[in-house]
């Protein structure tokens, strides 16, 4: 890098968490305090290794399978949503629920029903084995074919070509998803979209703003944990759209000096499930290395939140009127 060379940062904003990962780790908490540790999640309540840890410290018991929860425990499902049969398992378990699948998950879960009741095909575009997959591919799996990519378009059967429609994982790349959509409809002339675009607002706003800061961006720091689908999104559409490189860092403190060699610009941004924290963190490990000048770039506002779930806001609303109940 020339001794001229002004270093800076730019700062992608929107980033960070969403409303639907901002309600999943709120109901921990609330769960937490509302009926005291160990309260269980099944899987993690949002894929971030921080979020993580800091509720583990707080009493919460992350499980991988609904069977690991003690009878008549409690147990908080993800934000990315669970099938049917996971909710029958609980039932069998005598486990009190609290459902923090975010609302944006639960739309496709009901589209999905929906689609299939009325007999169609569904194609899902996603990642196999992503949870949010398989807890959509559970509404109806006689139904659902799992699309993972234009690669996989070739290989797709169904009863009849005229009643087909498509539905996405929310969490991906706009630009897979619509490459996907493009050579399914090559393939079946009559699919139907759904009612209104599955990509979640926040998965596309940040990507929106990584294209805006990536041809100007010698290095992204994308933070994130690296099972955080939308994260992984974010370093690849930073390299699609011009940045020289990309990396992905869950702490600030795994962020390699080499990687700064000739780097004037470093963009930093965060996937959905990121506490800002982590971000500061990284702004502070760089200002220490020269990069004091931060400018914030943004696309759009974001001011969308969702309400507790239904389960935290009764017994929240009982302890208030001075009778506490468990959830159901």
């Amino acid at each position: 890098m020339p001794a001229t060379a002004q270093r800076r940062v730019l700062l992608a904003a929107p980033r960070g968490y969403c409303a639907g990962v901002d309600r999943a780790v709120i109901a921990v908490e609330k769960a937490l305090e509302q009926y005291g540790a160990p309260i269980y999640v099944r899987k993690q309540i949002v894929h971030n290794k921080y979020v993580v840890q800091t509720l583990e410290k707080k009493g919460a018991v992350f499980v991988e399978e609904t069977e690991e929860v003690p009878e008549g425990s409690i147990v908080v499902f993800s934000a990315h949503g669970v099938a049917p049969s996971v909710h029958d398992e609980a039932e069998r378990g005598r486990l009190a629920t609290i459902d923090a699948t975010c609302p944006l998950v639960t739309k496709v879960h009901k589209e999905a029903v929906r689609f299939a009741d009325e007999d169609y095909d569904i194609l899902l575009i996603g990642h196999e084995g992503h949870e949010e997959v398989v807890g959509t591919m559970g509404e109806a799996p006689d139904r659902i074919h799992l699309v993972d990519g234009p690669e996989d378009v070739a290989e797709v059967r169904v009863r009849d070509e005229s009643k087909v429609v498509w539905l996405s994982q929310t969490t991906l790349s706009v630009d897979e998803t619509m490459a996907t959509v493009g050579r399914l409809k090559e393939r079946f002339p009559a699919l139907v979209s759904p009612p209104s675009d599955d990509i979640c607002y926040a998965t596309q706003n940040r990507q929106v703003v990584v294209k805006q800061i990536a041809p100007e961006t010698d290095l992204l720091i994308v933070v994130g944990s690296r099972n955080s689908s939308n994260s992984v999104r974010l370093v690849e559409v930073g390299l699609e759209y011009g940045a020289r490189a990309a990396h992905l860092v869950d702490f600030a403190d795994e962020i390699d000096e080499a990687w700064l060699e000739g780097v004037a610009t470093v963009g930093v941004t965060s996937g959905a499930s990121v506490p800002e924290v982590l971000v500061q963190g990284v702004l502070e490990w760089l200002a220490a290395r020269g990069y004091e000048d931060v400018q914030t770039v943004r696309s759009v506002e974001e001011h969308l939140q969702f309400s507790l779930p239904k389960e935290l806001r009764r017994d929240l609303r009982a302890e208030a009127a001075g009778k506490t109940a468990g959830p159901a």
